[in-house]
């Protein structure tokens, strides 16, 4: 397992590296095939002094299952003891869907009933009298997969949108809609 450990706006202790060190070495007997995992610590401004240290987790097996989590608090150490904890429920969740799939062997029916109703996104963003301009560029790997896989990670991720490679090689994303439902996107070159 590769342990990639970054800061913002605080300090790496060789205490704290530890700490994280020694935390993370738990995550590989609940998920054996955990290849990379990501771990950014923050310190950011906030109004309440218990939101100021943030753990983000990112893990990524051999599969290219992604999961990840977030977590704050007001020392750094409970952050990362929460962001560990919510991990693991996220680990079981995905091992208990594994499973489940294993089973039964109809994966469509399983994750349709997956999105729950609650996810129902409004029209509250306001629109903005200037054209908006690319603040961030992230970069990721692309993982073969089917729509079902896709749609698995995405409600794993806890994301509005996934952008995978489906098995005829084309580049699709999958979204959540307005009324609960997902749709797809397709490309195609005229």
């Amino acid at each position: 397992m590769e342990l990639l450990i970054h800061t913002n706006g605080m300090n790496l202790s060789e205490r704290l590296q530890a700490y994280v060190e020694k935390k993370m070495e738990k995550l590989d007997r609940y998920l054996p095939d955990l290849q990379k995992v990501n771990v950014e610590l923050s310190q950011r401004k906030a109004k309440n002094s218990d939101q100021r240290r943030v753990a983000q987790l990112t893990i990524r097996d051999g599969r290219g299952t992604i999961l990840r989590a977030e977590e704050k608090n007001d020392t750094i150490y409970g952050a990362i003891d929460s962001v560990v904890g919510k991990m693991y429920r996220q680990i079981k969740r995905y091992r208990g869907r594994e499973k489940k799939q294993r089973r039964n062997g109809d994966v469509a029916d399983i994750l349709a009933e997956a999105i729950p109703p609650e996810f129902v996104i409004g029209d509250n963003a306001e629109v903005e009298e200037s054209a908006p301009s690319i603040v961030k560029r992230k970069e990721f790997s692309i993982q073969l997969m089917s729509e079902e896989e896709a749609l698995d990670q995405m409600m794993l991720l806890d994301h509005d949108f996934f952008v995978f490679t489906n098995l005829d090689g084309d580049t699709n994303v999958l979204y959540r809609r307005k009324d609960g439902n997902v749709g797809i996107l397709q490309p195609t070159v005229n």
